[in-house]
């Protein structure tokens, strides 16, 4: 297999996850040790990311969300979100970005997507129920099919609509992938 490189650091949870990237990525990888990420480390992370950019890869567990926004809030660089589905991530009930195949993590890499911080409010709850994201019985469907072909992760309605907005994806584009939806 050739490595992929990636230029931005890779910020993730723990070491397991730096050995698993390290079987087909070539470039910097960090770690966070965890959902209590020291100031230290912190500190550590943002002097790494301020020149090169960061692409965040947590688990898709609560844990990796807390941790991916924490960084959000932190780092001063450009930032990208690379969302590993969950069902790519278990075993033997265990979630986490070091079950996962390495192709299976280098796609979700090269489908991360920026965010923007100070990101225009494009999309509200309105237009999550407008549009049966949310308050319908297939409501969660309809959000994993969204989701799954925008590369958001697997997000509750609210985690959507924040998405939806940092990531500044455009209606348009919503709206034509809901075309497609045949529950």
């Amino acid at each position: 297999m050739e490595y992929k490189t990636i230029k931005e650091v890779i910020i993730v949870e723990g070491k397991d996850d730096i050995t698993k990237l390290s079987e087909g990525i070539n470039g910097t990888i960090v770690q966070t040790g965890g959902i209590h990420i020291s100031k230290t480390k912190m500190e550590e992370i943002k002097a790494l990311t301020k020149n090169r950019g960061a692409i965040i890869l947590t688990d898709p567990d609560h844990a990796g969300n807390v941790i991916r926004e924490k960084l959000i809030k932190n780092l001063d660089c450009p930032i990208k979100i690379a969302y590993l589905k969950r069902k790519l991530a278990i075993k033997n009930g265990d979630i986490g970005v070091e079950n996962a195949d390495i192709a299976d993590i280098i796609e979700a890499i090269n489908n991360a997507r920026p965010t923007y911080i100070d990101a225009k409010k494009s999309f509200d709850e309105k237009f999550l129920f407008d549009n049966k994201l949310t308050g319908f019985p297939d409501s969660k469907k309809r959000r994993e099919f969204l989701s799954e072909k925008l590369n958001l992760g697997e997000p509750n309605a609210k985690a959507l609509l924040k998405r939806l907005n940092n990531f500044e994806i455009e209606k348009g584009e919503v709206l034509e992938i809901l075309e497609e939806y045949r529950g």
